[in-house]
């Protein structure tokens, strides 16, 4: 299994197809798992990469961590994969919820490093006016998952980012019975995710200055009023910038893989004429 070795962590990655780079940011599972079908649908027109986030699934972590700056170190471990996968230094990215938040943030800290970056649903509760209340309701999951565990955590969980029809695909994806490594990355998220990466304050202005590398993503069938869902539109709104609808909800791309390629692949096209030529 192919690992790249970082500072203080050795990260599992896979590689599907040829092309220009696309670079896979995992949300709250963390793992490669959930792009598998997504990138069966694109390895005619990229490489497409996925990786385990450090401390999830195959991906090790090595000595002390910083704990304080884990959304930046995620943020360098994507850098240190483009660098190590791409022919020419940049990538295509698309983060999908946490794994949008860590999108941000290498857009903040290496922007010289993406071509496009997608930030699909990200949770950025910063951005939303009603912040104080989803803390304390992020707090009250927290706290349910302290006391009386992972399954009733994930109730509140799906009620307040107003999963619907994803429902009971996100609680199956997080049942310890699902897979070797799912009861392990479940605490892990809640211990070191849940009350960190939505609270991420980001620089409008510094974001402003790479608005031409930003296409925003929601699901087309999400929830107007999900979190996710606001923190897109009201960051559009904020840059002056189109929101794009793809197929499905907030895991459109692993419900909906065939319509969730044609969509990225059809706004990534209208975007930028680097994309016009399938495998390019």
């Amino acid at each position: 299994m192919p690992h790249l070795d970082v500072p203080g962590a050795s990260l599992y990655y896979e590689t599907v197809g040829n092309g220009p780079l696309l670079l896979c940011i995992s949300g709250a599972n963390g793992s490669v798992d959930i792009w598998r079908m997504l990138a069966g649908q694109l390895k005619s027109q990229f490489a497409v990469a996925l990786w385990d986030r450090r401390g999830f699934s195959r991906s090790y972590l090595i000595g002390a961590q910083d704990y304080d700056q884990r959304i930046e170190t995620d943020a360098d471990d994507a850098r240190c994969l483009i660098d190590h996968l791409s022919k020419d230094g940049t990538a295509t990215v698309l983060g999908n919820s946490s794994g949008a938040i860590v999108s941000l943030e290498l857009l903040c800290r290496h922007p010289d490093v993406i071509k496009t970056l997608i930030p699909h649903e990200p949770p950025a509760m910063k951005f939303l006016p009603d912040c104080d209340e989803l803390w304390r309701v992020q707090k009250n999951i927290y706290d349910t998952y302290r006391k009386s565990g992972v399954a009733p955590a994930l109730m509140k969980f799906a009620d307040m980012i107003k999963a619907g029809a994803e429902r009971e695909g996100l609680v199956s994806r997080m049942d310890a019975r699902a897979g070797p490594f799912v009861a392990a990355n479940v605490m892990y998220w809640f211990e070191r995710e849940v009350m960190v990466y939505p609270f991420r304050r980001f620089d409008v202005k510094e974001l402003e200055q790479h608005k031409d590398k930003l296409l925003l993503a929601n699901g087309r069938d999400s929830n107007k009023e999900a979190l996710q869902f606001r923190a897109n539109v009201v960051l559009g709104h904020e840059l002056d910038l189109k929101v794009n609808l793809f197929a499905g909800m907030h895991v459109g791309f692993a419900s909906h893989p065939e319509e969730f390629a044609r969509d990225l692949v059809q706004a990534l096209r209208a975007k930028n004429d680097f994309y016009a030529t399938p495998g390019k």
